[in-house]
């Protein structure tokens, strides 16, 4: 139908919920330990990569996992989604029932 739409992970981010945790200031000291851990920013790369992917060329059936090797490269992996196509199928018409409604 011409529409398409991509999620995204953005990893690991400060929120009004990770505030209550811990306050502000340890945060900010913390934040640089754990994307150095967590192996973020490669995300930002892997977004530049999805977005640059035509929509219609990328299976809908699969996920697109952002993944970084043990030198530090950023890659993504195609995985294919474990989902019966007749029943993804029978929740799609759902949808569209409930949409209208």
């Amino acid at each position: 139908q011409g529409l398409y739409s991509s999620v995204v992970c953005p990893g690991l981010v400060m929120s009004n919920m990770t505030y209550r945790i811990l306050p502000v200031f340890l945060w900010k000291l913390l934040m640089p330990i754990m994307w150095l851990v967590s192996g973020s920013p490669g995300w930002f790369w892997d977004e530049v990569w999805l977005f640059k992917q035509k929509p219609e060329h990328l299976d809908a059936l699969v996920k697109y996992h952002s993944c970084t090797s043990g030198l530090g490269k950023s890659y993504v992996e195609p995985r294919k989604i474990d989902v019966d196509e007749e029943t993804a199928e029978k929740f799609y018409q759902k949808l569209l029932e409930l949409e209208k409604e």
